[in-house]
């Protein structure tokens, strides 16, 4: 069944205008009024966990789809651990990717990081609609993947900048090393959260890494073969959320 993300509250028996980005998605795929579909906005309803909604549509307009939302099933497709995951953008569309197989693997939220080494730079209006274009590949890659908490993409930071505003903290902090002597993530215990931070292509520099260890980081490895940015920031989340 077609899922949709309407980020609006949603009650059983509300009749609604779907707001415009899944009534697009509803008029692509040639929708026709009695369509069963399925509805979520990432938010806990009251008295139960996030979950999604049995809808059917009822009204298709030029621009606009009406629909009838249905009974609410809670639904837990997320990871046991929330994990942000802070990384240097790697370049061209391998950010793309990485954005979705982050969504699909249950990132709690994202922040890309412009560091020393980092080649993609943006900044000002371009990196706000970067942004927002990574936003609804998390959005798409929720709606595909049955889960009902779309991720948080941060605003694109400097490393100096985002290291100096996070402050203290609870949650486990890992950083991704290259460094001898290191300790292997999977022989590793964690918090219910956490913040694991992974370099751009060529990794972090040196200073960059001596920082992070004195905001509380700690080095781990994921063992002796050097992985492209965007593999290595997956290989971590992957065996953080599964």
């Amino acid at each position: 069944m077609p899922r949709f993300y309407c980020p609006v509250d949603l009650q059983p028996g509300a009749v609604l205008d779907l707001p415009a980005g899944a009534a697009r998605h509803v008029q692509v795929l040639r929708l026709q009024p009695g369509a069963a579909i399925t509805l979520f906005n990432g938010r806990t309803q009251a008295q139960a966990s996030a979950g999604e909604f049995d809808a059917t549509v009822l009204q298709m307009g030029r621009s606009n789809v009406q629909v009838l939302v249905g009974l609410f099933t809670a639904v837990a497709r997320e990871p046991a651990r929330q994990i942000h995951l802070a990384l240097g953008m790697p370049a061209n569309e391998r950010m793309d990717w990485l954005v979705e197989k982050a969504a699909e693997l249950g990132v709690a939220s994202l922040q890309p990081l412009l560091t020393e080494r980092s080649v993609l730079r943006l900044s000002g209006e371009r990196a706000d609609k970067k942004v927002a274009h990574w936003q609804s590949i998390a959005v798409a890659a929720c709606e595909q993947c049955g889960g009902n908490r779309v991720p948080q993409i941060h605003p694109v930071q400097t490393f100096t900048s985002w290291l100096a505003q996070l402050g203290s903290g609870r949650q486990t902090r890992w950083l991704l090393s290259l460094r001898d002597g290191v300790k292997h993530l999977s022989g590793l215990q964690s918090s219910a959260e956490v913040t694991f931070l992974s370099g751009p292509e060529g990794g972090l520099s040196p200073q960059e890494e001596d920082a992070a260890l004195a905001a509380g980081f700690a080095p781990v490895t994921l063992g002796p073969r050097v992985l492209r940015a965007e593999t290595a920031a997956l290989a971590a989340l992957a065996a953080l959320a599964l």
